[in-house]
């Protein structure tokens, strides 16, 4: 279980650890403003993108096989971050890197599954939400941490090659002590079904990313509308696949479940809020305001231990009062970060990290809160058959909403920030402006997401009459 949690915290801390560090990247590799959000996109995007071909893999080849493969892959992937000498190979290991998380971290709950017993599950999966709370309160702290003490001369860098030692200790760890699962030879992989998806999200992401730098040329919006014609392909091709009976990437089911759908687009508008949120937050107080990473982690901090703080109460809660726990999630996001905004909407010459405190808290609150409803009341329609896929999928809708956020909340940032500049503003109130601007999407979003809370279904029992309701292990 220790060899598990370590591969699910070293990912997990990966995201939060690496925002702190944007602005020392930026500096260090001389970025320009769309390569420093690939650095955050590359990552989510090869991890969204390999999260259900690689679990349907593990089936194949065995699911400790393939976890160890990931933590090696995600280990040697850390290696080539910390020795990147340029940006371009930066961006190109973090996809490596991506692509290494999702090898392992379909296996890790899969692996957790099929070693403990019933009795002891319940308490292996709490320590799986654990060590997540810890991971989003340690990120911001361990990054500034690591970066201020320049260890051995070293700037950005100790946050990726610390996971080496960590990676290598439970590569032989897991080699030695996790029993040998086997695969299903007999089972098979969807790869025009990963083709089809993999190109249909990219071509949509990429632009969002890029357009602004090229002055949004033809090529930008042909390439978004080849994106939508790739995914309405990818649907096609999955109920082909289902028709003959074969193996489908996202099950053709959920697809034409409707409850379902609904539910994958609230939890992809849902996820998108955050990522692109952390991203200005660090630009602003390190870049607009000189905070050191060590400050800037620390006044990120708040919304962690909001974070921590109600996964433990919602978790009390079970199944219960979900659409209003999921409304009252949108309502404390949506306000919480409103009140940022006006907050870095009024500063001037310098801004006080103390102020920012009770509405990251709040919002880290609404976060928390928010997750484990979602995806209950998402899966809870879903049939028994189809949980397992049901709830990989919506980790994978989950990541893909978070790579989108970071590029629609960079595009609306960096577009302003640059007309601040040209208009002659200083950088304290160009960065100021332009976060402020950026954060109007996720009160938005939130409160879509507040208005959408009570048009999921009531009910929960199953289609055809099942009573219990199918609570995900995700």
């Amino acid at each position: 279980m220790a060899i598990l949690l370590i591969a699910n915290f070293m990912n997990l801390i990966d995201v939060t650890i690496v925002n702190v560090a944007l602005p020392s990247m930026r500096d260090n590799l001389g970025a320009t403003d769309s390569q420093i959000e690939w650095v955050v996109a590359a990552y989510v995007l090869a991890f969204a993108l390999g999260l259900l071909p690689f679990g349907r893999l593990g089936d194949i080849v065995g699911r400790t096989r393939m976890f160890l493969w990931g933590v090696a892959a995600f280990t040697a992937a850390s290696a080539l971050c910390g020795l990147a000498h340029n940006i371009e190979m930066l961006i190109g290991a973090r996809v490596l890197q991506g692509i290494g998380g999702a090898m392992m971290t379909p296996q890790v709950l899969a692996i957790a599954t099929v070693t403990f017993p019933p009795q002891e599950r319940g308490q292996a999966f709490s320590l799986f939400g654990l060590s997540a709370g810890l991971a989003s309160v340690c990120g911001p702290i361990l990054g500034g941490v690591l970066i201020d003490a320049q260890l051995f001369g070293l700037d950005w860098q100790p946050i990726f090659l610390v996971n080496i030692p960590i990676g290598i200790a439970a590569i032989i760890a897991g080699w030695m002590l996790i029993p040998r699962l086997p695969g299903h030879k007999t089972l098979s992989n969807d790869y025009v079904g990963i083709v089809l998806f993999g190109l249909g999200i990219v071509a949509l992401v990429f632009p969002i990313i890029e357009g602004r730098a090229f002055g949004w040329p033809a090529w930008s919006f042909v390439m978004m509308a080849g994106g939508l014609v790739l995914l309405a392909a990818f649907y096609f091709w999955q109920g082909r696949r289902a028709a003959a009976g074969r193996p489908q990437l996202l099950n053709y089911d959920l697809l034409r479940n409707r409850d379902y759908m609904f539910g994958a687009f609230v939890v992809t508008v849902f996820a998108s809020g955050i990522p692109g949120m952390f991203l200005v937050i660090s630009l602003l107080l390190q870049a607009g305001f000189g905070f050191t990473p060590l400050q800037s982690g620390l006044t990120n901090t708040p919304f962690s231990i909001g974070v921590l703080i109600a996964s433990f109460i919602a978790g009390r809660f079970g199944a219960h009062y979900l659409r209003s726990r999921l409304a009252s999630a949108g309502a404390l996001l949506a306000g919480g970060i409103l009140w940022l905004h006006f907050i870095i909407a009024g500063t001037g010459g310098s801004i006080d990290a103390w102020s920012l405190l009770p509405p990251l808290l709040v919002a880290g609150v609404g976060l928390g809160t928010g997750f484990s409803s979602l995806f209950q009341l998402v899966l809870r329609n879903v049939p028994p058959r189809d949980a397992g896929a049901g709830s990989g999928a919506l980790q994978a809708f989950q990541q893909v909403g978070g790579a989108l956020g970071v590029a629609l909340v960079g595009q609306i940032f960096f577009s302003q920030l640059a007309g601040n500049f040209s208009a002659g503003l200083g950088p304290n109130r160009a960065f100021a402006d332009a976060a402020a601007l950026s954060l109007w999407y996720q009160v938005i979003s939130f409160g879509l997401v507040l208005l959408l809370a009570f048009r999921f279904k009531a009910s929960g029992k199953q289609p055809g009459g099942q009573g219990a309701p199918v609570v995900a292990e995700a």
